[in-house]
Formats: C-alpha cells, structure tokens, sequence
C-alpha cells in the first residue's frame, strides 16, 4: 500500500475511535443521569480548605470556604425508603430561621397537604448542636445546620446537604470610635485575651470588651474553628463575656461603645446599632468574596438527615435546592450556590 494510502487509512481509523469513544463518552454521561433520579446520588466531596479539613467518610461535611460547589453535585448518599410522616419536624441554627421559615412556606405552596414544623417543642429553633443532637435522638427529620459535622456523626449516619453560603461579619457598636480594620491574627488574638485594649489594634486607649456566642451555637464553631483554629477562648471575666443563649439581637444591644462580637451577615446588614469591621482587607458583605474564599470567615450551611429518608424529606431538600428555593436562599440573605 502507497504511503499516501496508510495515511488516509490511518486518519479514518482515528475518527471512528474517537466517534466510538465519544458516543461510549455520552452514553455513560446519559445513564448516569438516569440513574441519579432513581438512585441514592453519589457522594461527592467539595475542595478542602486550610481551615476546615475533610474527613474521609461516606458523606464528607461542606467545608466554609468552598467556592465551586452546585446544587447538581451535592447531594449525599440517600435512600429513600421510609415512610412518609405525618409532619416534616426540623430544628437547627438560629442563623437559619428566616430561611428556614421562608423554605417552608415555599414548600407548603406546591405541597399543601405536608405540614412542617421549625424549633422544638415551641417554634424557637434551638441552635445547630441542640439540632443536630435531636435529629441523631429521632426527634425531627431534618436539623438546619451552620457548622461542618463531625467525623463521629456521619458515622452515625448523618448526611449533610449544602444549600448555600453564608459568611461571619465581625461587629462593634456604631459609636465604638474604631474605623480600622483587623486581621486573622488580631482577630485570634483579642479573643485569646492577648489583646485587651483598642490602642493595641489602633483603636482608642479603652478596654475591648469581648462578647462570644453560646457554646451551643453553630455560628461559634465555627468561629472557634476559623479564628482560634480550635484553640481555647479566653476564660470568661469582666471584659470577657459567653452569652448564655444562641441569639444575636441582645449581644448587639450589649456592644456599647467598646464591645466586640461576631455575627452572620444577614442578620448584621441592615442593623443600624453596629458597623461590620473588614477582616483581612475584606467586607463580608461582598458576595464575590465569600463565593470565592477570599473573605476568611465563611461558610457552607446544609440541611442535615439521616442517611434513610421519606420521600416527603427528599421532596423538601430538592425544593431548596430547585431554582425556586434558591431565589429564596436569595432573598433571606445568603449567597445561593
């Protein structure tokens, strides 16, 4: 055969197996998206960061500053098999319940018949931990969570579900007269008590008095995590206070000119009590930044099951993560994903 011959045949032979592992390329692709509607979904783990490691389990928890999560890619291995409920009962963050709330109500509009329920006994949601150990006691379907899960609790079945980003936004009182900005380090360091004056940041010569969340909530987990690196705070004094309760509209009151604490940022925009302190050069009140990392203090917050779920349950999480309930992740202040 004639050199020009071998080529031709060699060229044809070449387009038939990339056409054969093309087509071999969208059959794969079209089966498994089959698959993913009448299967548990398979687990996928979100990029690690340097401040919140992945464990390797079945069903890794979201790490804060993930940036290239979708609600294609994030659903855990589920199995729907349990029967339906009378009432889809939740508890959880504090952070989340206007979301919460809103998702709700959204829900109940395509699904009037299932009734759902927020906070236990009485409608006041009781913080991620409180939320996530009722879930784990069988005593709601699904805990609203703000913080990663421990290696522990996915052993013991639980499976998280991203459904949007959230940041922490550090706060001082509106006539604390510090403008400044402050870094991790300092940051770290005020709530370490190493830090204990205004002047020491660039502030004015008076004492900085320290407010922290209540051990139960999610937000300080994930601060403690963040900032200190899991390191202690400082021991609780005059100047350093652990509010006794997951909420945020009195410790902003309890600023004063002098006070420092943290807090989301949808429930800090807007309050004319406080300024939010840029951390590292950056306000959390970009979405850019918090979508890309960049802002140091974020989140992924979840809807969190046991691994077996109804199919009312599964019906709930894909509402929050349809178009729809992403519009409301919106519109309660979060950055959707």
């Amino acid at each position: 055969m004639s050199q020009g011959k071998e080529t031709t045949v060699l060229a044809l032979s070449l387009l038939i197996s990339a056409g054969l592992a093309g087509g071999g390329y969208w059959l794969f692709r079209s089966n498994s998206t089959a698959n993913l509607a009448t299967s548990p979904s398979p687990n996928v783990a979100s990029s690690p960061t340097p401040n919140q490691p992945i464990a390797n389990s079945p069903s890794p928890s979201p790490t804060g500053n993930s940036s290239n999560l979708s609600p294609d890619a994030i659903v855990p291995d589920l199995e729907v098999s349990l029967p339906n409920p009378p009432v889809i009962t939740m508890d959880g963050s504090v952070t989340m319940v206007k979301l919460m709330k809103q998702l709700q109500a959204g829900y109940s509009q395509k699904n009037p018949s299932t009734p759902s329920t927020y906070g236990l006994p009485d409608g006041r949601p009781n913080g991620s931990n409180k939320g996530i150990a009722a879930l784990l006691n069988n005593q709601i379907l699904i805990a609203a969570n703000s913080r990663s899960l421990s290696a522990e609790e996915v052993t013991k079945g639980l499976r998280a579900v991203p459904i949007a980003r959230d940041a922490l936004a550090i706060v001082i009182g509106i006539n604390n007269p510090f403008n400044g900005e402050l870094t991790m380090a300092q940051l770290k360091d005020i709530y370490q008590g190493k830090i204990t004056n205004w002047s020491q940041v660039g502030g004015a010569d008076q004492p900085i008095k320290v407010i922290n969340r209540a051990k139960a909530s999610g937000t300080q987990s994930l601060f403690h995590s963040i900032v200190l690196s899991d390191e202690p705070f400082a021991p609780d004094s005059n100047n350093f206070i652990t509010w006794p309760r997951d909420e945020t509209t009195a410790i902003l009151q309890a600023l004063g000119d002098n006070g420092i604490s943290y807090t989301t940022v949808s429930q800090a925009v807007g309050q004319e009590i406080i300024k939010i302190v840029p951390v590292n050069g950056a306000l959390p009140t970009d979405m850019e930044m918090i979508k890309s990392g960049k802002y140091p203090i974020s989140r992924v917050i979840s809807l969190v099951v046991q691994r077996k779920i109804s199919p009312v349950v599964k019906e709930f999480i894909d509402f929050t993560l349809s178009p729809r309930g992403q519009e409301i992740v919106t519109s309660a202040g979060f950055v959707p994903l």
